[in-house]
């Protein structure tokens, strides 16, 4: 994997607005391109290969982790792997681009370990732990207890935001939009 582009790393607890930031700054003038994460899941309706994930086989991910082909890789659940695979961002750099990850908070962290000097973590915090349970309730997709699920994540993953090298508070999201764009565009000049 050549060393040449820079790898943005995005953040957040789910429903801090990090999807609409991430989908934001790709639509801009900036030279980005969205790394495509591998999972070891299924594919669900309407979700494309290539596109959404790369959805590889269980055995294969495993395979791939012992030959080394992740930047980044990590068990969400029993048997269920995601990870960012290197020829992902090689293929992003060869094109004269840089990496934009839309990451959980410890592969974001991983990321940003292994290169310090080429990347530029953010996270999306949200206003306040009410307003983020807000959110959630308003998608109308959760239950309650995946709500109090999804909140006691944010919290447990807020007490890592002191270790991204950008906290951006999602008040107002074209506020935290433009700060993102503006903070990552001083990164890469």
């Amino acid at each position: 994997m050549e060393h040449n582009g820079k790898l943005i790393i995005i953040s957040a607890p789910s429903g801090a607005g990090k999807t609409s930031i991430v989908k934001s700054i790709l639509s801009s003038d900036l030279p980005l391109d969205f790394s495509i994460s591998a999972c070891s899941r299924p594919k669900r309706e309407g979700e494309i290969d290539g596109k959404d994930y790369y959805f590889l086989d269980l055995n294969d991910f495993k395979k791939m982790i012992q030959d080394e082909l992740f930047v980044e890789w990590e068990e969400v659940y029993e048997n269920n792997f995601y990870g960012t695979l290197k020829s992902e961002v090689s293929r992003i750099w060869k094109n004269a681009k840089d990496v934009v990850f839309d990451i959980d908070v410890k592969g974001g962290i991983n990321i940003k370990k292994q290169f310090p000097e080429q990347s530029l973590s953010i996270f999306i915090m949200p206003p306040s732990i009410q307003e983020l349970e807000n959110r959630l309730r308003k998608r109308g997709t959760e239950t309650d207890e995946t709500i109090q699920k999804r909140i006691s994540k944010a919290n447990y993953e807020i007490s890592f935001s002191s270790q991204f090298d950008k906290i951006i508070v999602n008040d107002v999201l074209e506020d935290a939009i433009e700060e993102t764009y503006n903070t990552i565009k001083n990164f890469i000049k």
